[in-house]
């Protein structure tokens, strides 16, 4: 791997840190941590992008504050909310897997990021109900789903248009990142 390369990774996951802390108010507050996942593969492509999100995951887990809330460690991993963290990375490797078959027009890496984020989704849900079922009790599906899927659904669709304008007008402005 080229130092190029490195630092365009290192600095995408700096980005996404800084997004993590970056709490938009709102009756559910959100973060922007899943746009700066769908700008670095957007930008990054597949295999640098999904490195990048992967590094950010590792300073997390080895307890550098750099998830939403400036947590960090194996508990806001193995957390709850930890799912849709590790679900970030699903999220680069199916973005990265549909724009190899695809494509990196805006449909086909629109469509990646939206693909993607279910997969955040899915990976999410299924860890918050797993790790809620052993440590408090049942819960609905639906339950879940309204507590941490439905209300950040139009906040994520608005990061992805966000993500893809400023990745279609950054990799005109540096080439180098293509």
């Amino acid at each position: 791997m080229k130092v190029k390369d490195m630092t365009y990774i290192a600095i995408f996951a700096a980005l996404m840190a800084i997004c993590a802390w970056i709490s938009i108010p709102a009756p559910v507050p959100f973060t922007l941590q899943t746009f700066a996942v769908f700008a670095a593969v957007g930008m990054l492509g597949g295999k640098r992008g999904t490195i990048a999100v992967a590094v950010y995951i590792l300073l997390g887990a080895v307890g550098l504050p750099v998830f939403s809330g400036f947590a960090g460690g194996p508990g806001a991993l193995l957390g709850m909310t930890g799912g849709y963290i590790v679900g970030f990375l699903a999220a680069a490797l199916v973005m990265w897997g549909v724009t190899r078959i695809l494509g990196n027009g805006v449909w086909p890496l629109g469509l990646a990021m939206l693909l993607g984020l279910l997969a955040c989704y899915a990976l999410g849900t299924v860890w918050f109900m797993d790790v809620y079922i052993r440590t408090k009790g049942a819960i609905t599906l639906l339950a879940v789903l309204s507590k941490c899927v439905f209300p950040f659904v139009l906040p994520d669709l608005v990061k992805i248009g966000l993500a893809l304008l400023v990745t279609f007008r950054v990799k005109k402005l540096v080439p180098a990142l293509a």
